[in-house]
C-alpha cells in the first residue's frame, strides 16, 4: 500500500515536492491556508485587472525546463513563455535611464557607452559569472545541504576565494561608473542580501540575469502555478484550500504522526511543510523543535516589502514591462534595511505592468501596475505610513515618466508586512526568506530533514538552496529525493 505524505502550503517548493513524490509511488496531499494555491505567488483579480500577488521575474528559465523535463515535459506543454526585449528598465533621474537588452552583444556595447573599457571589463565579469553559473546549477544547488563535503568539488576548490570576497567589492574594483556599478549588484538583491554581504560566487546571478535574459510566461506567473497544478494532479496529488494546519502529531517514539487540520486529526507517513519554517516549528510541542526563539531572531532574512495593486484608466508612457526606479541613494536604503531597520526615507522602488506585453491582464486602454518598496522585517507597519510612502513612489513615478497619473487611478489594493505575517505565516513579514549571506549558505542553513522528529520533512525559502522561485523548484526536489532516500 502507497505510503501517505501530507504536505503543509501550496508555494513553489510544495508544488515541485508533490510531483517527484507522487511519481515516485506516494499518495500526496497538499493543504492550504488561503482559498488560492500558489503560496506568495497567489493570484489577484479586480474588474478586469489580473495581479501576480508575489514573484514577477522569470529568470533562470533552465531550470524550469529541468523540472517539467523530469516528467518528460515542457514549459510550453502548459504556458506560452515570452523573452522581453529589453528585459527591464533602470531609471537613474528624468534624463538617465539603462534598458537591459534580452542581448548579451548589446548590453556590452551599452557599457562600452557607459564608460571606457566597459564591454571588456563587463565581458571579463561575465564569463566568470558564466563560470559560477554552470558550478552552481549543475554541481551545487541539487545538493541537499547534509554535509559541507558537498561543497567540495575539484571545480569549487578553484573558487574558494570567491566565498570570502563580496559582490559590492567586485563590482567597485572593477567598474567606475555608478549606473553600470548598481545594475551590476541588483541582481544579487533577489537573494536577499546587501551586494557587500554577497560572496563573489553569487555573481552567477548576473549571468541569470545578461545571459539567459528575462521571461514572461502568458497570463503571469500564476501560469506556472497553475501549470504545476495540473502537472500534480495528472500525478494523483490532491489539493485542500482553505485548511488551516492546527497542529504536527508525533508519537511517543518520536515519529510524525500526521496533522489536524480544521479540526481534524489525518493520519499520515510523513509530513512535509513548505509552509514558513519557523511557523511550521511552532505547530509542533516544543520539546520537537530544532530552533530556539533565539536562532531566528540572530539570523539574517531577507526585506519584507510594501507592494501596490495599482488600475489606471489610461495606458501609461515611457515605462516598460519591468522598471527599476533607483534615482535615489541605492547604499542608504540598503543600510535602511540591513543596518539600521527603519523605514527609508527616500525609497528605491520597483514597478512592473504585465499589460504592455500581456494585454488580457487589464482592461481594453488600462494598465494594471505593481508597485514594490523593499523594507526591512518586523517593521512598524500601518495604512497612514501605506499610504504616505504610496505618494512618496507615486509622485517621483509622475516626474520620472514625464506624465500625471494619481487622477487615473481607479483601484488601489496594498499588501505589507502585516498581510505577510497574517496570510503566509511569515516571519517577522518577510518577503523572500532567509538572506545567502556566507554563514547562512547550503549546509548552515535550516536542514530540509528534521533532526528530531522521525519523517517530518520541510522545503522552501528559509532552507537550502535558499530564496526564489528557481530554488523553490530546487528546493522540492531536493526534499523529495531525501524522502525516499531515507525511506
Amino acid at each position: 500500500m502507497a505510503k501517505t505524505v501530507h504536505i503543509i502550503g501550496s508555494g513553489f517548493s510544495s508544488l515541485s515536492a508533490a510531483s517527484y513524490l507522487a511519481k515516485s509511488g506516494y499518495k500526496v496531499k497538499v493543504f492550504e491556508k488561503n482559498a488560492s494555491i500558489g503560496g506568495r505567488a497567489r493570484q489577484f483579480k479586480h474588474e478586469g485587472f489580473t495581479f501576480d500577488m508575489g514573484p514577477s521575474w522569470y529568470w533562470m528559465p533552465d531550470v524550469f525546463e529541468r523540472f517539467f523535463g523530469d516528467f518528460g515535459k515542457k514549459p510550453e506543454d502548459y504556458y506560452k513563455l515570452d523573452k522581453l526585449n529589453p528585459g527591464y528598465k533602470v531609471v537613474f533621474s528624468e534624463n538617465n535611464s539603462f534598458e537591459v537588452s534580452d542581448n548579451l552583444d548589446e548590453i556590452y556595447k551599452a557599457f562600452d557607452e557607459k564608460e571606457t573599457d566597459g564591454a571588456k571589463k563587463l565581458k571579463k565579469f561575465m564569463d566568470n559569472a558564466k563560470s559560477n553559473y554552470d558550478i552552481a546549477i549543475k554541481k551545487l544547488v541539487y545538493k541537499p545541504g547534509e554535509s559541507p563535503l558537498e561543497l567540495v568539488t575539484p571545480a569549487t576548490v578553484g573558487k574558494v576565494g570567491e566565498f570570502f570576497s563580496n559582490i559590492s567589492r567586485d563590482v567597485e574594483k572593477d567598474f567606475e561608473n555608478n549606473d553600470l556599478k548598481q545594475i551590476l549588484k541588483f541582481p544579487v538583491l533577489f537573494l536577499g542580501a546587501r551586494p557587500q554581504d554577497t560572496p563573489s560566487f553569487y555573481s552567477f546571478m548576473n549571468y541569470a540575469d545578461f545571459g539567459l535574459g528575462t521571461w514572461h510566461p502568458k497570463g503571469g506567473f500564476f501560469s506556472v502555478v497553475k501549470a504545476m497544478k495540473e502537472l500534480a494532479e495528472s500525478l494523483g496529488v490532491e489539493f485542500q484550500t482553505n485548511a488551516t494546519i492546527e497542529k504536527i502529531d508525533v508519537n511517543q517514539s518520536g515519529r510524525v504522526k500526521g496533522i489536524q487540520v480544521n479540526g481534524e486529526t489525518l493520519t499520515a507517513d510523513y509530513v512535509l511543510s513548505g509552509a514558513d519554517y519557523h511557523h511550521t516549528e511552532t505547530l509542533l510541542d516544543e520539546k520537537y523543535r530544532q530552533y530556539s526563539e533565539q536562532y531566528w531572531d540572530k539570523k539574517v532574512f531577507a526585506p519584507s516589502s510594501l507592494l501596490f495593486y495599482v488600475g489606471f484608466d489610461k495606458k501609461l508612457k515611457n515605462v516598460n514591462h519591468h522598471n527599476l526606479f533607483f534615482d535615489v541613494d541605492f547604499n542608504q536604503h540598503a543600510d535602511d534595511i540591513y543596518k539600521t531597520p527603519k523605514w527609508p526615507k527616500e525609497p528605491l522602488f520597483y514597478a512592473n505592468f504585465t499589460s504592455l506585453t500581456d494585454p488580457d491582464t487589464a482592461p481594453d486602454g488600462c494598465e494594471n501596475g505593481f508597485f514594490l518598496i523593499p523594507l526591512a522585517p518586523d517593521i512598524n507597519d500601518t495604512e497612514e505610513l501605506r499610504e504616505q510612502y504610496f505618494h512618496k513612489i507615486i509622485t517621483r513615478f509622475e516626474k520620472l515618466t514625464g506624465q500625471s497619473v494619481q487622477k487615473n487611478i481607479i483601484f488601489k489594493k496594498s499588501f505589507c508586512a502585516k498581510d505577510f505575517k497574517n496570510d503566509y505565516n511569515s516571519y517577522k513579514g518577510n518577503a523572500y526568506g532567509m538572506a545567502n549571506t556566507l554563514l547562512q549558505t547550503a549546509f548552515l542553513r535550516p536542514r530540509l530533514k528534521s533532526k528530531k522528529v522521525k519523517n517530518l520533512y520541510f522545503t522552501g525559502q528559509l532552507t537550502v538552496p535558499g530564496p526564489g522561485v528557481p530554488p523553490a523548484l530546487i528546493s522540492g526536489k531536493l526534499v523529495s529525493e531525501l524522502i525516499k532516500k531515507y525511506d
